[in-house]
């Protein structure tokens, strides 16, 4: 019997703690009753917290009563429960003022004169008869309230002395004494109230009782959330429930928690948490807690917590969070089941005539219905679990284990994440504690789970049979908690209504506690009379039975026997054990790979255990030497296979195999297995040798009971004698289980003597304590190895790797008390000590819990060091003998073949290749013979990283395998482990050692050395390669091999390496300091003078013209530098006029990044006289450009003749710049020429020596223009259009200030000088740009047919007339395509007009080489309001350097490109896609994925489009091109360079495609060394493939047009080969001066033959082209045979379908490594052209061996080679292989028939060329959109019209095309008002967002750089289908500004606050953000619905001043948090209220 209540308390409101200031006020403790705690039950302290969860607050009116449960924890894990019934109870209160009210308020007052404080009173039980309790409240309540004539001391004295309630099963009336059933009976009492009452205890107290809770939860949350909190909840993760009812959250904790049964919560349980508690919320154990929804706020920053509101009926997952959910299809079964139960009308809702059913069912059946389908579940997830559990101890108290390893295996659950968190559990460990003996009184789930395999079988397909078994289980939960079938009446007094509004009623009155006691003690007299009264307080207890095993699981190998099919194998395996075991070895061998192989399966893995264990029965262990190996070798590679995540049962059984194997090394020292074996990571771990222990121990266990069993047993054959037990401890189905023996133990356990009991006992103890030391010798033989002096090879995992329960004992050697009683001491980092230090913790915790008694166990503590010591001696004598055994035969190191010149910098190491993430060469799927791993020896030379060895595989060890590449070229390299990798590929040692080498030519090397190769090597090898890679000096590199450097360019060298790091450092940190005036600013930082900064020579170092007058007096009043501002562009400077002079001084100052200098690698410190800056300076400045120092000084380098002879010059010519003689000099009437003005590179050190510039322009005006742009890389000509005449330029990116005069002050007479030269200088790009625009014929006439035109298909919206829009053109000049620029001079808004009007007259006479004359560039009225004569793309950055007002036929169009960081990280991604270092295994993560992740075929495909548009503009259009972005040597070198590919067939050809890379790479200076990091200077850089890109890119267009290049893809292979492979010096410097400076310095002493001459051949090549040409005077091998030119522009398709990934990045040759070095390759390749093929010879080639494109045979090159042979036999003087070809191809009619083209084929050329320029169009108008303002109004309706489509046009509204061959049977309509196009059938579902002519609506702007999907390819819409979200509908939908204002916001980076004007865009879900109000450039854009949370924030240091502390406000999204700060409060929170409106 129990007491129903333990205490009952009185809390009320704390009136003197009201001004603690605590905003929850205080509760106290009134009265309690018994004043004294029970001593079984202490009172539990802070009760008063719980009572009022949100607070003690005083009210102004009484509230009605509240009651509710809150259950409290005790130290001891026990729940109470606190029942809490609240009133209010009337205070007087006294009226008082606050502080800080002013003196006239005297009649404010703060408190009402009467106030209601809340009052509780409390029963604290633990018992959970709620309705009960809230009764007995209740009856006191009322009895208080309606003054009934009972004393309230009477009722709580009976309430906590006199309710006595029996255990569960009770109270019962026998029907007779003999019989056993029972009639449950009421337990009827009354409190002395006028009440009755009963209560009905349950028949089980393990069963939670629910009531209807569940059936309320599920109702509330739905099936699917309650699914999921299920989840939650047992995989131990944070739950927090909140509801407005307290009520509701004790019962949904309640109801959650009986879903888990039969497993215990073991974490914090807090239903009620009340609000002063709510850190409690942030604990990092898992939890079940309720809060009240007030408290919504506090679990906003809740991460990591699951939320369920109950009255909104919904849970949230965070995204931190991974809940697993039980398997798919038990998921599915327990919901559909769930579906039955709650929804049961579902099934007949589809019914015609459904039957009427009673739909009447009562709460209480549903929530037993519910839990009896997760009770269900819980046994589908446990099923077969007393299979696994393991019997340690069956006396005095049984000790069981759960093998979680064996469980999950058997059910082929390996994996599985959520049983596995399950099995993991404390609620599980919990239940395996006290569920798990096999004695015991049984419950319902005992039966659910061991019949729940038949239950659910029988059910599948049969729903009504599942419901069945369903109610039948909630029947009996019913029947559990309503074991009383006769009703009862109670009888419960209610208080009078509306009692509590009484404004007179008295307190609550203080009882008697003398009362009280008396009246208790009188009720605990009157139970313990009660007790005595056996027959009253008789219950019928249930009675303990063997607990059901159930259906016992499958043992893998019976379900594999079932369907094996591998017998063949199995025969292979036993044929091969058999001949090793016979010594018959060379046979064995034969059959020894196939037998490696087969290992993988399980089943092959048993079996070798079997056959193994078979011939140890034999006695045949002790072996030869040869025996020995190849069984320690299936040994290992069976062990390899073996994974922890099993039941380790291999590895237990391996374990008595490699104990018993050995040989004889001498006499008296013997070698066993185990010495070989230990360095698999199972013998580590922990949880293994603890399973192998509790294993053998149960075995022990069973075998002591079982024999006792069978001597009893031998009058029957009841239970046969066990046979001897498998070495894996699996027991057949015929034997007694353990757990069975240990039941029948237990159960006659209490009819044995004690002196019996004690014996046995002891036994037990005695076989724990033995298997102690077995296994304490077995670690000790696994963990020490065999030369101690090489530590442990794998290691020790120690902490949380116990597979047994982890409810533990306390250790007994924690603290190491036993390890320091021991003899044996050493260092901490000794193999020993660490061995101890193991097997001590092993044993101290399977004792401990095994229960061996402490004298044992520090027995067990004593022996191990001394076990170790002796082993180690032993062990010391074994690795001393097996040293002198003779080495395993190796092959020989095959010797590479060596390049003239190139060195043996290290001998071969010998190792193993090793398979990567490329499945060719590897055998298997991919066919073929396995070529690796291959065993062989990487070597290091002064030119590449090489491999050559031979494979492993017998089936081709007789093929070299060779792979290398340039040392130069390596990328990363880094050590990996190789041991796991050894033992799985099956090579016959240990490796420790490994190397990872990846080189940017895509070739990977994965070497795990040979154990003769020490550490020390492999350190010295990277060390080497390091070297190598990044030599100190350029000239030190292979491509100088054997040159000679001038000792003043190695002093200069020396010196610029020294302060290469420390000019970077100082110029970063100097930098940092200088406050950077921006354009607004009046304030300028004063520099010293140039005279305190530089000392210039007094004389040139060449010969110059005499300077003009003008130029001496600009020098002479040119007196200091002026103020420097850096642009906003990373790496890029700005300067003025004045910053550089025009004469010898000119210089380059560094930017803030401070990388140029060091990337160029030139000197700038001072000499020849120079003196550095002052040190008052706050500005460091670096001679770059125009280093004097530098210059190059012997005139007779830079001739003209020789100059002449350059290929870029050669093609100035071709293009027919200055064709007459006299080249330097224009003839009268040229418009261009070649100027000499950088001849000596003084204007820019990296442009080449001669440029072509228009003839208007002098040398010193191109001086003074270079100052403009960056790098001073002024816009140069380098290419014209030999049919428009258009021009294409080149230069790098404006500088601000140059270009757009951006610092406008005031007029200053300290600054007129300045002013007036920047003037000048802003002349002289007008001179420039108009003579370039002046000299554009700008296609006037030529191709203007409407279907070839540019404008043709230019959108309706775009194309407008010049009178359509009068007031936009009295706003801005031109229209969308023709724009001008915005010129600065010196601070004022426009030049002088004298000034412009002069420089037109003057270029107005000159005459132009096919340009139009007269033409008059100021007339606005005859201009082509659509075209342009100069289009300049640059960045976007730059788009506020142009306004409209200057130039009507100049356009700047913005285009985003992919800066070079992109493309560095683009090609580390794209490396690890095409060479991965392991087989990609996840689907989701394949090839293709890896490629499109890396976005270089994005970056692919916007080069290509560029330059497509610059096709169109020049050839369609006849507008002249200029690229300008970043520096000029990277992007636009690549658009520059592939533009002119597509429109000039001379560059397609072999020698044009030289002539372009000079001209356009090299001499315009693209930094080779800085990009492919040549040097350690540029090590830190990064490598950025450039180069790569541009070939690629070419690649491209030679797929789509093989027909158009004379040269094959296998010339730009070896091109992107050896640009990076430093064998040639073609690919190497940065730029032109520095060839020549090489030139001068470096081969002085070779300099005096001509280029033309041959080399020595005993030194290496030097140059690149001179190679190609010695091969192509040999063989075609560059040569596209199919070459048929018969177009001269290409225009390639650049959507991705059409692209393809270069087959280069994946190529791969085992055979001869790459065949770029075509020396290497033939030597590699001479066997097989011994004997040549004749055409009927067929061979086998291997993709990834042999080189394809190299080994197929060639009838071409066959027949070449059949006329050279022909030749000499007639005896004719061979002729060249081309002149045969071009022969030869004259009789080829085919060639002839390709000139007239069908007229199909010119259709299609026609489409094509259409949709090329729709993308050229779309980069235009995409690149206006981000500059342009655009008017502002409102949609109207549009205006349809049928219209007729004659090129591909698409649908804007379903973006379907059109073009009516494709769309037959529906009209085209055009809008007449705004061009939109739409299908007939599309017209009514367009909405109103018509913008008409002369609108003022802002169409949105698109984003700023484009993605995969914005990117517009060929013959693609203008909107792309591919955008998502509002990005879909940027062309369509206007701009919407819910609400704008200024905001100040915090920078991401430098933490700066900065004024920016903030937009709301609520229809795109966006908040835009611009510099001014008026800005039409949007600066950066925050989605959304990346937004997680808006709310005000504290001031933060560094804020703007004078600003509202309380307008912050934080704006956290997924990537990052905004700081804002409004100008006011209230503009704050409009802010916040207008974004959270947006959000919800």
């Amino acid at each position: 019997m129990s007491r129903l209540a333990d205490y009952f308390v009185v809390v009320g409101y704390d009136h003197e703690k009201e001004q603690s200031g605590s905003p929850y006020g205080c509760g106290k403790i009134l009265q309690r009753f018994p004043e004294k705690d029970w001593e079984d039950v202490p009172f539990i302290q802070g009760i008063d917290l719980f009572c009022q969860p949100g607070g003690w607050k005083l009210l102004s009116k009484a509230l009605e009563p509240t009651f509710f449960i809150a259950v409290l924890t005790d130290i001891e894990a026990e729940r109470h429960y606190c029942a809490v019934l609240t009133f209010s109870e009337a205070v007087k209160m006294t009226p008082t003022r606050p502080d800080d009210v002013e003196e006239e308020l005297e009649g404010a007052l703060v408190h009402h004169t009467m106030m209601f404080a809340p009052k509780s009173l409390v029963i604290i039980s633990r018992l959970s008869y709620f309705e009960t309790l809230k009764n007995c409240l209740g009856l006191i309540y009322t009895s208080y309230i309606d003054s009934l004539d009972v004393p309230l001391e009477t009722l709580v004295g009976n309430i906590l002395g006199h309710i006595q309630v029996p255990p569960a099963n009770g109270p019962q009336n026998l029907l007779n004494d003999t019989q056993e059933s029972v009639e449950h009976e009421w337990v009827r009492f009354s409190i002395g109230a006028g009440d009755r009452q009963a209560l009905q205890p349950p028949l089980s107290d393990t069963l939670p009782v629910t009531g209807c809770k569940v059936a309320v939860l599920t109702q509330q949350l739905g099936i699917r959330n309650v699914l999921c909190l299920y989840s939650a909840a047992i995989t131990d993760n944070k739950i927090l429930f909140h509801s407005n009812s307290y009520t509701r959250l004790t019962e949904a904790c309640t109801a959650l928690l009986s879903l888990l049964f039969p497993l215990k919560y073991s974490y914090v349980y807090i239903p009620i948490l009340p609000a002063a508690l709510t850190e409690v919320l942030s604990t990092p154990t898992p939890f079940i807690m309720g809060v009240h929804s007030s408290l919504r706020n506090e679990m906003a920053e809740l991460l990591d917590v699951i939320i369920a509101d109950l009255d909104g009926g919904c849970i949230s997952i965070p995204e931190c969070i991974s809940l697993f959910l039980p398997r798919e299809d038990i998921l599915q079964r327990s919901q559909d089941h769930l579906t039955l139960v709650l929804n049961p009308e579902l099934k007949r809702a589809d019914l015609a005539f459904p039957s009427p059913v009673d739909s009447n069912t009562k709460a209480e059946i549903t929530d037993k219905e519910i839990r009896a389908i997760f009770l269900r579940l819980q046994a589908e997830l446990l099923m077969g679990y007393r299979s696994c559990l393991t019997l340690i101890r069956i006396h005095p108290e049984p000790v069981i284990t759960f093998n979680k390893g064996l469980f999950m295996f058997q059910r082929s659950l390996v994996g599985e994440e959520f049983l596995s968190k399950v099995l993991d559990s404390m609620s599980f460990a919990g239940y395996v504690n006290e569920k798990g003996p096999p004695y015991r009184v049984c419950n319902i789930f005992d039966k659910l789970v061991a019949n729940i395999a038949d239950t659910v079988s029988q059910e599948e397909g049969h729903p009504e049979r599942a419901l069945k078994n369903i109610r039948d289980v909630g029947d009996y939960l019913f029947i559990n908690e309503n074991p009383t079938k006769t009703a009862y009446l109670e009888k419960i007094p209610r208080p009078t209504e509306g009692a509590h509004t009484r404004i007179n009623q008295m307190p609550f009155p203080h009882l008697d506690e003398t009362l009280v006691g008396d009246v208790i003690e009188d009720g605990l007299n009157k139970a313990i009379l009660q007790s005595l009264n056996q027959k009253a307080s008789k219950v019928r207890h249930q009675k303990a039975q063997n607990v059901p095993l159930g259906t016992k699981i499958s043992r893998y190998e019976d379900r594999m026997n079932a369907i094996n099919n591998s017998a063949r194998r199995l025969e292979v395996l036993k044929t091969c054990i058999g001949h090793i075991f016979d010594n018959r070895i060379l046979d064995a061998k034969k059959l020894f790979p196939a037998v490696l192989r087969s290992l993988k399966s399980r089943v092959t893995r048993l079996a070798l255990v079997r056959r193994l264990a078979l011939h140890v029965q034999e006695n045949r262990a002790v072996l030869e030497q040869q025996q020995f190996d190849m069984v320690v070798r299936l040994i290992n590679c069976a062990l390899q296979e073996d994974s922890s995540s099993e039941e380790y049962s291999l590895s237990m059984a391996m374990l008595p195999l490699i104990t018993a194997f050995c040989r004889k090394l001498c006499t008296g020292v013997i070698q066993f297995a185990y010495s070989c074996t230990q360095d698999h990571p199972v013998w580590a771990s922990l949880r293994f040798w603890e399973t192998a222990f509790y294993q053998d121990v149960e075995i022990n266990i069973r075998q002591l009971y079982i024999s006792e069993c069978d001597t009893k047993c031998d009058s029957n054959d009841t239970f046969t004698e066990s046979p001897s037990n498998s070495a894996n401890g699996f027991i057949t189905s015929s034997e007694r289980s353990p757990l069975e023996i240990a039941a029948e133990q237990l159960r006659l356990w209490g009819t044995r003597d004690r002196d019996e009991q004690d014996k046995m006992v002891q036994n037990e103890e005695s076989i724990v304590y033995s298997q102690a030391i077995h296994y304490a010798n077995r670690m000790v033989c696994m963990r020490v190895p065999l030369d101690i002096q090489r530590g442990l090879k794998n290691s020790i995992f120690m902490d949380g790797e116990s597979g047994s329960s982890k409810l533990s004992s306390s250790s007994v050697s924690g603290s190491d008390s036993y390890n320091a009683e021991s003899t044996f001491e050493s260092d901490s980092n000794d193999v020993s000590h660490q061995v101890i230090k193991f097997i001590s913790r092993f044993v101290d915790k399977v004792c401990t819990e095994a229960g061996v008694a402490s004298e044992h166990l520090k027995n067990l503590h004593a022996m191990i060091p001394g076990m170790v010591a002796m082993h180690i001696e032993t062990l010391d004598a074994v690795n001393r003998e097996s040293k002198r055994l003779p080495p395993i035969k190796k092959p020989k190191i095959l010797k590479p073949s060596l390049l003239p010149g190139e060195e043996k910098i290290m001998d071969g190491l010998r190792g193993y290749l090793l398979p990567d993430g490329r499945e060719d060469g590897i055998g298997g799927v991919m066919g073929g013979p396995a070529y690796l791993p291959a065993e062989g020896a990487i070597f290091l030379t002064s030119y590449r990283v090489i491999f050559k060895g031979t494979p492993i595989d017998i089936q081709a060890c007789e093929q070299v395998v060779t792979r290398s590449f340039p040392v130069s070229a390596l990328f990363k390299e880094k050590k990996i482990t190789v041991g796991g990798l050894a033992n799985s590929l099956h090579l016959e040692q240990f490796m420790q050692e490994g190397l990872q080498l990846r080189s940017v030519t895509f070739q990977l090397l994965k070497i795990a050395f040979d154990e003769e190769v020490g550490a020390e090597r492999v350190e010295l090898f990277r060390k080497m390669c390091g070297r190598i890679r990044y030599p100190q000096s350029l000239y030190q590199t292979f491509a100088f091999h054997g040159s000679t450097v001038s000792p003043l360019l190695s002093v200069q060298m020396k010196q610029k390496e020294k302060t290469a790091t420390l000019r970077k450092l100082a110029t970063k940190t100097l930098a940092r300091g200088k406050k950077v005036v921006t354009g607004g600013s009046h304030h300028k930082t004063k520099l010293p003078s140039r005279k305190d900064r530089y000392l210039l020579p007094v004389e040139p170092l060449v010969p110059q013209r005499p300077p003009s007058a003008a130029t001496l007096q600009r020098q002479m009043n040119a007196a200091s530098l002026d103020s420097i501002t850096v642009d906003s562009r990373p790496n890029s400077v700005l300067y003025e006029e004045e910053d550089l002079s025009n004469d010898d001084s000119q210089m380059r100052v560094r930017s803030r990044a401070g990388s140029y200098s060091s990337d160029l690698g030139f000197d700038a410190s001072p000499r020849w006289g120079r003196r550095s800056r002052s040190q008052g300076g706050s500005f460091l400045s670096v001679i770059e450009e125009n280093d004097v120092t530098a210059t190059l000084k012997p005139i007779d380098v830079l001739t003209t003749d020789k100059l002449q002879k350059k290929l870029y010059v050669q093609d100035y010519q071709r293009l027919g710049f200055n064709i007459s003689s006299g080249m330097m000099r224009p003839k009268l009437g040229e418009a261009f020429r070649i100027s000499e003005v950088n001849i000596h590179f003084e204007v820019s050190r990296s442009y080449p020596s001669l440029v072509v510039v228009p003839s208007a322009l002098s040398d010193d005006s191109i001086r003074r223009l270079a100052k403009c742009h960056r790098q001073y890389r002024f816009p140069a000509i380098t290419w014209r259009h030999p049919g428009t005449k258009a021009l294409l330029l080149r230069s790098s990116g404006f500088h601000g200030k140059g270009m757009m005069g951006r610092i406008k002050s005031a007029p200053n007479p300290s600054t007129s000088g300045s002013s007036e030269t920047s003037s000048s200088k802003s002349i002289e790009q007008d001179k420039f740009f108009t003579a370039v625009v002046l000299n554009t014929p700008c296609g006037s006439s030529y191709k203007s047919d409407s279907l070839v035109s540019l404008n043709a298909i230019l959108p309706p919206s775009m194309t407008l007339e010049p009178d359509s829009t009068p007031h936009m053109r009295r706003g801005h000049s031109g229209t969308l395509l023709q724009r001008g620029f915005h010129r600065s001079s010196g601070g004022k808004s426009a030049p002088k007009p004298g000034l412009f009007d002069k420089s037109l007259s003057t270029l107005k006479r000159v005459s132009r080489n096919g340009s139009v004359t007269d033409y008059d560039l100021a007339s606005k009225k005859d201009q082509d309001p659509r075209k342009a004569a100069l289009y300049i793309f640059g960045e976007k950055s730059q788009s506020r350097a142009f306004k409209m007002e200057q130039f009507n036929k100049c356009d700047f169009i913005p285009y985003d490109f992919y800066e070079t960081r992109h493309v560095k990280n683009s090609l580390k991604k794209l490396m690890k896609a095409c060479v991965p270092s392991n087989l990609l295994t996840d689907p989701e993560c394949g090839f293709h994925k890896l490629v499109e992740d890396s976005e270089w075929m994005v970056q692919i495909q916007s080069i290509m489009q560029l330059a497509g548009a610059a096709v169109d503009l020049m050839d369609l259009q006849g507008s002249s091109v200029m690229f300008s972005f970043e520096d000029g040597w990277d992007f636009t070198t690549q658009v520059v360079s592939l533009a002119q590919i597509l429109m000039d067939p001379y560059y397609r050809t072999l020698e044009g495609f030289q002539s372009l890379i000079e001209k356009e790479w090299l001499a315009f200076g693209h930094r080779f060394t800085h990009r492919s990091n040549q040097t350690g200077a540029h090590q830190a850089s990064g490598f950025a493939p450039v180069f790569l890109q541009f070939l690629d890119s070419v690649h491209q267009v030679h797929s789509q047009f093989p027909l158009s290049f004379e040269f094959n893809q296998y010339f730009l292979k070896m091109i992107a080969y050896h640009h990076v492979s430093n064998r040639f010096q073609t690919f190497m410097l940065d730029s032109e001066y520095e060839r020549f400076e090489a030139a001068t310095h470096v081969f002085e002493d070779k300099l005096t033959s001509h280029p033309g001459e041959s080399q020595d051949d005993k030194g290496p090549m030097r140059s690149f082209w001179e190679y190609i040409n010695k091969i192509n005077n040999k063989q075609p091998l560059f040569y596209n045979l199919a070459f048929a030119p018969h177009t001269s522009v290409l225009r390639p398709y650049t959507n991705f379908s059409s692209l393809r990934i270069w087959d280069y990045f994946r190529q791969e040759d085992l055979a001869g490594g790459p065949s770029f070095d075509r020396e290497l390759f033939e030597l590699a390749t001479a066997e097989d052209k011994e004997v040549p093929l004749l055409p009927s010879d067929r061979r086998v080639i291997n993709n990834c061996y042999d080189n394809a494109t190299q080994a197929e045979p060639d009838m071409h090159m066959w027949l070449l080679e059949e006329m050279l042979q022909l030749e000499g036999d007639l005896g004719r003087t061979p002729q060249h292989w081309k002149t045969r070809l071009d022969r030869a191809q004259k009789s080829f009619p085919s060639r002839v028939r390709m000139k007239s083209l069908s007229v199909k084929i010119k259709e299609a050329q026609m489409q094509s060329i259409t949709a090329h320029k729709k993308t050229t169009i779309d980069i235009l108008v995409k690149g206006k959109n981000i500059i342009e303002p655009q008017p502002k109004g409102f949609a109207a309706h549009h205006h349809f019209e049928a219209h007729s489509y004659m090129t591909p046009t698409d649908c804007d509204y379903c973006s379907q095309l059109l073009f009516g061959a494709v769309k037959q049977g529906c009209k085209g309509m055009k809008c007449s008002d705004c061009g939109f196009n739409a299908h007939e059938d599309c017209v009514p579902k367009i909405p109103k967002q018509c913008v008409r002519k002369g609108s003022t609506k802002e169409p949105s702007t698109g984003p700023s750089r484009p993605t995969s999907d914005e990117v517009v390819t060929a013959g693609t819409p203008v909107t792309p289908a591919g955008v998502s979200g509002y990005d879909e509908f940027h062309a369509k939908i206007g701009e919407t500004r819910s609400h704008e204002g200024y905001l100040n916001k915090r920078g991401a980076r430098l933490k700066g606050w900065k004024q920016r004007w903030f937009v709301l865009d609520a229809q795109k879900h966006q908040l835009r953000y611009y510099e001014t109000r008026n800005d039409p450039h949007c600066k950066g854009i925050i989605d959304l619905k990346e937004v997680e949370s808006v709310q005000p924030a504290f001031p933060t240091a560094g804020a703007p001043k004078k600003c509202d502390e309380s307008a912050f406000f934080d704006l956290k999204t997924t990537r990052r948090a905004y700081n804002f700060v409004a100008d006011t409060k209230p503009a704050a929170e409009e802010w916040i209220s207008r974004i959270q409106d947006c959000l919800s």
